[in-house]
């Protein structure tokens, strides 16, 4: 969603602003902007990216050791010039940024408009700025507690970093459901939506809490909520690298982190198995073992890619927990009053943490009772602190919009939790548990197999790049890979792709099916590998051209399908992490070819955190 980066200090804020906003690019926006404060606000805004926000201040005056800047992806009002951020108040007061809705913007428009304000653009930001200038003249208070004020008259969610004209020496910012980080320097402060324009700077941070306003001067940092009550800042040390998060030598992140998998699979595992490989320790949900093996029932919710890690933790908990589960959609689940008993298990799954729909629903579900258990990739962010326990996965930064290794570091923490809590519960015999213990700890040196095919794997892609639609079948553990694959395709090409389990293909797909249909089947050998050769039997009667994953060394699927991509044999119940490999590849190729923006797939952000 919109990013925002902000700087108080000594050094000219501009430059750090522009590479701020640039680390912020793939957030996903439409709109740029930067407001500078040097003997008055300078406000540069426009359509477009980073760079043609450079190209529009040039020439301009960019001095200044104060400024707010900001990466928009639009809800009110069109991508336009007039609704970029930042938005400066009718009287001139006020400039600001903002992530998020201010979700009675209308009534508060109406309200102001009425007291004679006017509006430019058609955003609630400006309705926000407005509100706040309003405050600040008519009842002759300070901007902070204008702020302040303001805030306690709105609903919705905010991330936002306020000047005041009259008092240029100053920041403010406040958060309530967008996140805010603020880095802590010598004789200066950052701003920002998370971590990644701040490190090249320093390595202390503060993590915002909902409700938290706070006050910035280059030497002074004072924190407290709406209320005006004070609040202790905790700095936090963010272990973060540049080197994470630049692309290096690969053309694009998407690239990058789908060759990291190995690397952020095996940290994910690293020091949660014992060094003989008999046992599985998470540390982070220790405390509500004694809920888990009780548990009558796991609810699992989450969005998009992290919805479809769900849904193979699904299949894990009831084969090997023998404890029933539910997967669902954090958007659905938060608004259809579900039933949520106090023995309820509610597993939270989000790369960001950040996930508006999934935190609201650990929000429901924590207030009806439940256990809450969060998996997730940034650390500070707000779904660990809503969470009663949890377990971070070790991805590291994943920059591109379309998730990879964050997927497969998602299944690897709940193919783990599967294990432990089968054994913990009696359900998983020693032998076998030691055997999918060890089949996981290879699952990084089979990767690396797999990546050796790219080649391979980019000439199928351009016998398909100018398909229309296309097809995803799996079984078992591998329908929940068809989905994601189908949303791989999708999300960064823009053709059309559905994944299905493979036995429902009878059941409407199949009318679709002809010589112009690739269709993407998983038929690793397991237990249902008979009936998904089947299945591949009737694509190809209808002519479809069919691209299989299958087990090293499959002699009969190679004599059926148009295409085979191997992967090195492994248990059924480990196969996800290897299947969704090639699929990624695939993906990532025919968009490449087609020419569309990888890493910043169009209308898509990396986070929403709003509804």
């Amino acid at each position: 969603m919109c990013g925002i980066v902000a700087y108080v200090g000594d050094k000219q804020a501009y430059p750090i602003l522009i590479k701020g906003l640039q680390r912020l690019e793939y957030r996903g926006y439409d709109s740029a902007g930067v407001a500078l404060i040097n003997n008055g606000t300078h406000t540069y805004k426009c359509m477009g990216k980073v760079k043609d926000l450079e190209a529009h201040a040039k020439e301009q005056s960019i001095e200044g050791h104060i400024g707010i800047g900001h990466t928009r992806w639009a809800t009110h009002g069109e991508p336009n010039n007039i609704n970029a951020h930042p938005h400066t108040s009718m009287k001139g007061k006020f400039t600001l940024v903002h992530n998020g809705i201010i979700e009675n913007y209308a009534h508060l428009k109406k309200e102001l408009t009425s007291r004679g304000f006017t509006f430019q653009s058609d955003t609630d930001t400006e309705v926000l700025v407005n509100l706040i200038e309003n405050i600040y003249l008519e009842q002759n208070v300070s901007a902070e507690i204008a702020v302040r004020v303001a805030l306690s008259k709105v609903i919705g969610a905010y991330g936002l970093v306020i000047s005041c004209e009259d008092e240029k020496d100053k920041l403010i910012a406040a958060r309530k459901g967008s996140p805010l980080v603020i880095g802590v320097g010598e004789s200066e402060y950052f701003l920002a939506s998370d971590a990644s324009p701040i490190i090249e700077y320093t390595d202390q941070v503060i993590y915002m809490n909902d409700e938290d306003v706070a006050i910035l001067s280059k030497d002074d940092l004072v924190l407290k909520n709406i209320q005006n009550d004070a609040q202790k800042p905790k700095i936090q040390k963010i272990d973060l690298s540049i080197d994470e998060i630049d692309k290096g030598d690969y053309e694009h992140y998407m690239l990058k982190e789908i060759y990291e998998q190995p690397h952020s699979i095996g940290d994910t595992f690293r020091g949660r198995i014992s060094i003989d490989k008999t046992k599985i320790f998470l540390g982070g949900i220790i405390d509500v073992m004694p809920k888990l093996n009780q548990a009558k029932r796991i609810i699992i919710v989450a969005c998009g890619t992290s919805w479809h890690a769900g849904m193979v933790g699904e299949y894990l908990f009831e084969e090997y927990a023998r404890v029933p589960v539910e997967v669902e959609y954090a958007s659905e689940f938060r608004y259809r009053n579900p039933v949520i008993n106090p023995d309820d298990v509610l597993i939270a799954i989000s790369q960001s943490g950040e996930t508006a729909d999934t935190l609201a629903a650990i929000k429901m579900a924590k207030e009806k009772g439940a256990t809450i258990i969060g998996i997730c990739n940034v650390v500070g962010s707000s779904i660990p602190r809503e969470t009663h326990a949890g377990v971070y996965t070790h991805a590291g930064p994943e920059i591109g919009v379309a998730s990879t290794k964050a997927f497969s570091s998602q299944v690897t923490v709940l193919t783990m939790m599967a294990f432990m809590i089968g054994r913990k519960r009696g359900s998983l015999y020693d032998e076998l548990y030691k055997q999918l213990i060890h089949e996981l700890t290879l699952i990084p040196e089979k990767i690396e197999i797999i990546l050796k095919s790219d080649s391979y794997i980019k000439g199928i892609a351009e016998l398909y790049k100018n398909a229309s639609n296309a097809l995803y079948l799996g079984r078992g553990y591998l329908f929940p890979v068809a989905l994601e694959g189908a949303l791989k395709l999708k999300e960064i090409s823009y053709i059309h792709a559905e994944g299905y389990p493979a036995a429902e293909m009878k059941h409407g797909p199949i009318a679709l099916i002809d010589e112009n249909m690739p269709v993407f089947v998983l038929a690793t050998k397991d237990k249902s590998y008979e009936k998904i050769v089947s299945n591949i039997q009737e694509v190809k009667a209808r002519n479809g051209k069919v691209i299989a994953i299958v087990t090293e060394g499959d002699e009969t699927i190679k004599k059926l399908a148009d295409h085979v991509i191997e992967v090195p044999d492994c248990h059924e119940a480990i196969a996800p992490l290897l299947t969704v490999v090639p699929l990624q590849i695939i993906s990532y190729h025919i968009a490449v070819m087609r020419g569309c923006d990888v890493d910043q797939p169009r209308n898509l952000a990396k986070s929403v955190t709003v509804e």
